[in-house]
């Protein structure tokens, strides 16, 4: 019987991993595909002046990111199978020792389901977002170059208008550096103001630890605030000497 379900616990683990490496097969090139529809799409944003290029021809991509998807889903869906069969099979083991270990065991194969299922919907998003946004600039390109071959006595002012929208977008990429610039200088700075802060609780604590000390440098700012008083006065007494000599 123990023989039986040792056999049963190891061929529930044998499926996981084999479940396990499928899934990381699948988000590696799930991710590649995101990646190269992304790039695609920037580089026909470059080649957009010729009229002959066209505006959006990602639907084989796309086509290829919702099978994929939908394989993901469903090996992720079989995993979760099995680690569901492998709690029911850790909860009904009757030895203590054994079943610590087959927890831990278990518990490290839920770390990896999460861990795919977070990546996989982390991919899936950055992909539908990138898709909406190119979706989106495509119909402005298209209204772009409807106006365009409607009126060639406007070519001029399109053009204009396709620069400053260049510009704009170049200003948004310039305008996310300089905001991560900023926040990179205020986390210095606060960790500057901790500093001094720090060296300043430190002063004060070895001034009350040591008063002496405190009142010997107190005793030296007076007596040196009295010798520039004296000294102010001798050269004021000198000068007046001077001028009255000066004019007698």
């Amino acid at each position: 019987m123990a023989a039986g379900s040792s056999n049963y616990w190891e061929d529930l683990r044998k499926q996981a991993r084999q479940l396990e490496n499928e899934l990381d097969l699948k988000l590696v090139s799930f991710s590649k595909l995101c990646t190269s529809y992304s790039g695609a799409r920037d580089g026909r944003r470059d080649r957009y002046s010729s009229d002959t290029t066209p505006l959006l021809n990602g639907s084989s991509q796309d086509r290829m990111f919702e099978t994929m998807a939908v394989e993901i889903e469903q090996l992720l869906g079989k995993l979760t199978g099995i680690n569901d069969k492998m709690a029911e099979y850790t909860n009904s083991a009757g030895v203590p020792s054994l079943n610590a270990a087959l927890m831990h065991t278990l518990q490290r194969h839920r770390d990896i389901l999460q861990d795919y299922t977070h990546e996989f919907h982390k991919t899936k998003a950055n992909f539908l977002a990138i898709r909406e946004r190119e979706n989106l600039l495509g119909s402005v390109r298209k209204d772009i170059e409807s106006y365009k071959s409607g009126s060639g006595v406007n070519n001029r002012r399109t053009e204009l208008f396709l620069k400053e929208h260049e510009h704009l977008r170049n200003s948004d990429r310039l305008i996310e550096e300089t905001i991560s610039i900023a926040m990179a200088t205020k986390e210095n700075m606060t960790s500057q103001r901790g500093m001094l802060k720090s060296i300043q609780s430190k002063m004060n604590t070895l001034a009350n630890r040591f008063p002496a000390v405190n009142s010997l440098i107190q005793r030296i700012n007076l007596r040196k605030r009295r010798d520039s008083l004296i000294l102010g006065a001798v050269i004021g007494i000198c000068t007046i000497l001077l001028l009255l000599y000066a004019f007698h």
